[in-house]
C-alpha cells in the first residue's frame, strides 16, 4: 500500500533520527556502540562490538556457523569482520566460518557441511535469498536455528530470526532529502537520476520503492534509472551511460557507497557538477567527502554492517535459550529491522566512527 505524504514525513523523521533507536531495541543483548572492549573506536578494523549486560556473562558453550558472500565489496568485508570480531568476544562461542563465495551452489554446499557437522546455530547472509531458502529450511528441520542476515529468504520457515537494514526506509530517506533540497532551491520539476545496485534483488526493489514513494508524495519522480552490480567498475560504467543520456540532472541517488567510487569517477570524468548526489550504506570514504563538501556528494543514508555483530549476539542467545534482557518476552524476536539515518555535513562527525572502508 502506498504511504500518504503524512506517513512518509513521519517516517522521514524516524529515519533521520533513528540509528540510536535501533540501538535501543537491541540493548540488553547488545549495544550499537562502535568500539573495542575498552570502548575505543575500531574503525581501522571496520568492526563493531558491544556489551549486553547480564546476557554477556559466560553461558552454555555453543558453535555458531557463519556463511556470507565473498568479501570483495567493502560492505560485505565489514560484515564478515564484524561477525568474527563479535564472536571472539565470547569464551562460550566457537565460530565456524566458511569461506565467503558468490557462487550460490558453493554457498549451499558449505551451509550443508555446517548442518552435517551439527553446529548449534547458523548465521547466513545469502548471496541470493531465494536460492538459499531450501538450505535454510533443511537446517531448521535438522534442529539447527538459522539467523537470516540481511538478504531475505523466500520462506519464513527457513530461519528462526531475521536481522537487517531498512531497505524501504533507506530509499525513503534518500528521497526525502532530495525533496527537501529541491524545495530549498526552488526546483519544482527536477530531473532525478537513480543508480541501483543489483536490479533483481528484493532489497533493490524495496530501496527503489521507498525512493519512488517519497518523491511521488512531493510530485516528483525518477527520470533516469540504471543498475550496477555493487562494484566500482559497474558503477562507473552505468553512470557514464546515465550522464550521456541526461545532459542535465538536478539530483542523483546511488544505492551503494562501494559502487559509488565508480559513480563519482564517472561524474568527474564527465566534468559534471550541476547536481547534488546522495549515497547509500555509509562508507567512511563517502562520509569524508561529505565532510569536505567540495563535490556533488552531499549526503548518504546508512545501512550499517554492524548488523553482523548483532546477528552473532542473537545467534548466541538463541543457542543458549535466552531472550533479550530489555524485553519482557522470553525469546529472541523473529525480526529486527535497523534504522536508516541520513548523514549530512551537519551531523557527519557523529557517524564517521561507524563508517566502513570501501
Amino acid at each position: 500500500m502506498a504511504q500518504t505524504p503524512t506517513n512518509l514525513a513521519r517516517r522521514g523523521f524516524l529515519i533521520s533520527a533513528g540509528a540510536l533507536g535501533a540501538g535501543a531495541v537491541l540493548a540488553g543483548c547488545t549495544s550499537n556502540s562502535e568500539g573495542d572492549s575498552n570502548g575505543k573506536a575500531t574503525q581501522a578494523a571496520n568492526v563493531s562490538t558491544g556489551g549486553g549486560g547480564d546476557n554477556d556473562k559466560k553461558g552454555k558453550a555453543i558453535t555458531v556457523g557463519f556463511s556470507a558472500p565473498q568479501a570483495d565489496h567493502g560492505w560485505i568485508g565489514a560484515i564478515t569482520a564484524n561477525a568474527k570480531s563479535q564472536a571472539a568476544n565470547y569464551e562460550d562461542v566457537t565460530l565456524e566460518a566458511v569461506e565467503g563465495t558468490n557462487d550460490v551452489n558453493q554457498q549451499i554446499s558449505q551451509v550443508e557441511t555446517l548442518i552435517s557437522k551439527g553446529v548449534d546455530v547458523i548465521v547466513i547472509l545469502p548471496f541470493d535469498g531465494k536460492a538459499l531458502t531450501e538450505t535454510g529450511i533443511k537446517a531448521m528441520r535438522a534442529g539447527i536455528p538459522v539467523v537470516n542476515l540481511d538478504r531475505v529468504f523466500a520462506n519464513p520457515q527457513a530461519s528462526r530470526s531475521w536481522i537487517g537494514g531498512d531497505n524501504y526506509g533507506m530509499g525513503a530517506a534518500a528521497g526525502l532529502y532530495i525533496v527537501e533540497q529541491m524545495k530549498a532551491k526552488g526546483v519544482t520539476n527536477p530531473i532525478i537520476g537513480e543508480v541501483q545496485g543489483i536490479a533483481n534483488l528484493p532489497l533493490t526493489h524495496e530501496r527503489t520503492k521507498g525512493f519512488n514513494e517519497a518523491l511521488a508524495a512531493a510530485g516528483m519522480k525518477v527520470s533516469n534509472r540504471v543498475s550496477a552490480e555493487f562494484t566500482v567498475e559497474s558503477g562507473q560504467q552505468v553512470t557514464s551511460n546515465l550522464l550521456q543520456a541526461a545532459p542535465k540532472i538536478d539530483a542523483l541517488w546511488n544505492h551503494d557507497d562501494d559502487q559509488g567510487i565508480g559513480v563519482l569517477a564517472a561524474i568527474d570524468q564527465a566534468k559534471r557538477s550541476e547536481f547534488l548526489m546522495v549515497g547509500g550504506a555509509g562508507s567512511r570514504n563517502a562520509m569524508d567527502l561529505i565532510k569536505a563538501d567540495t563535490g556533488v556528494l552531499k549526503a548518504t543514508v546508512t545501512y550499517p554492517p554492524s548488523m553482523a555483530s548483532s546477528a552473532i549476539k542473537l545467534a548466541r542467545l538463541v543457542g543458549q535459550g535466552k531472550g533479550m534482557s530489555d524485553l519482557v518476552e522470553n525469546e529472541v524476536p523473529a525480526s529486527i529491522t535497523l534504522a536508516s539515518a541520513t548523514v549530512t555535513k551537519e551531523n557527519v562527525d557523529t557517524y564517521l566512527p561507524l563508517g566502513f572502508a570501501s
